[in-house]
């Protein structure tokens, strides 16, 4: 790709919603010298300003402050924007952004339904701006040597995958918008899961064909502990358990192919191990050094780099939960629904709240 400097020396980055993640995101993109944070949106001032005293107090210029995101993305003079907003308010807040023409870095999960994620799709791919979903692991090279490992065959055909994530999260989101199912969709499944079951996804590369999922809520209105088995279009069987109620953190896969086998952190691809019939691979051929998707999105804008994550990693995710919590519904297997994209007119814009 080529690159293309920034405009006026750098590019123009919008922040919707300054909650806890937005924090993290600030950091990342204020050490990037290719960015300027040029504007902050919450639902009040006093919110951003507090935002601001406690993650930019030394950052020059000031950036600016709204409450109203159609006009921070009108008004903000803006290239692009991280919406970090709870998750049933990514597709209105990205359908705005692609209105306003600007690259849209996403806070995992794209949106709460396939039905929004096909809208979503066809709307940006109209304006063929940058497209980025926050996801950890597509952007160590941990995970992209394992994708190449899976679509060479280097140990001959994947067949089987198993994994676990788990987290103290009942306790830790206790309060907060996590917990109320119309602000996040879901619970841990969706929220600290989505890392999980994105790296199961972005790896394997085929679309879910069949979900069995149990979900229980641990006495809260949304999922804390998920077990979930799935098959792929493509043929490899995966079983997951998603834990939302367990005071140490962790997360593996376990990818078994037909002469090996691949242990990986499926959180954020940190660590690697690889075996074939001899036992433990050493030095394995793995190059490069991790990114932030902040800094792959900073980088696929400018033409230094691909996006690692796509909108059609969004629909299979998006496709995948939904067949999640169908299955926990009903008691049977569930197959994911192709869905027609929808108008935005179907639902009412939600107000922004702290992501």
């Amino acid at each position: 790709m080529n690159y293309q400097p920034p405009a006026g020396g750098r590019l123009r980055v919008g922040i919707l919603g300054t909650g806890g993640m937005g924090g993290a995101h600030a950091q990342r993109f204020r050490t990037n010298p290719d960015v300027q944070i040029a504007a902050l949106c919450d639902v009040s001032t006093t919110i951003v300003d507090s935002f601001i005293t406690r993650h930019l107090a030394d950052y020059s210029p000031r950036p600016v402050v709204f409450t109203d995101p159609a006009m921070m993305f009108r008004d903000g003079g803006l290239d692009a924007v991280a919406i970090i907003t709870p998750h049933t308010m990514h597709f209105d807040h990205a359908m705005l952004a692609a209105d306003a023409g600007l690259h849209v870095l996403m806070e995992k999960p794209m949106v709460t339904s396939a039905t929004q994620a096909y809208a979503l799709a066809a709307r940006l791919k109209e304006g063929g701006k940058v497209f980025v979903i926050g996801y950890n692991t597509p952007c160590t090279p941990a995970f992209a040597w394992l994708r190449e490992v899976i679509r060479e065959k280097r140990f001959g055909r994947l067949e089987l995958i198993s994994g676990y994530l788990s987290q103290n999260w009942k306790h830790l989101t206790k309060g907060s918008w996590r917990q109320v199912p119309a602000l996040s969709g879901g619970g841990q499944a969706y929220d600290s899961g989505a890392h999980l079951l994105n790296s199961l996804c972005w790896s394997v590369e085929s679309d879910i064909a069949e979900v069995f999922a149990f979900l229980d809520n641990v006495d809260t209105p949304v999922d804390i502990n998920s077990a979930i088995n799935l098959r792929f279009a493509n043929g490899v069987l995966a079983c997951l358990a998603i834990g939302g109620n367990c005071v140490r953190d962790g997360a593996d896969l376990h990818f078994m192919f037909e002469h090996g086998r691949v242990d990986i952190d499926g959180w954020m691809g940190t660590w690697l191990r690889a075996y074939d019939a001899n036992g433990e691979i050493g030095d394995l051929p793995v190059a490069g050094s991790a990114q932030t998707p902040n800094d792959n999105f900073i980088d696929a804008i400018l033409g230094r780099a691909e996006p690692r994550t796509s909108l059609q990693n969004g629909i299979v995710h998006s496709e995948l939960m939904d067949a999640i919590y169908a299955s926990a519904r009903t008691g049977l297997p569930a197959r994911p629904v192709r869905h027609k994209p929808r108008s935005r007119e179907d639902e009412p814009l939600t107000d922004v709240r702290s992501g």
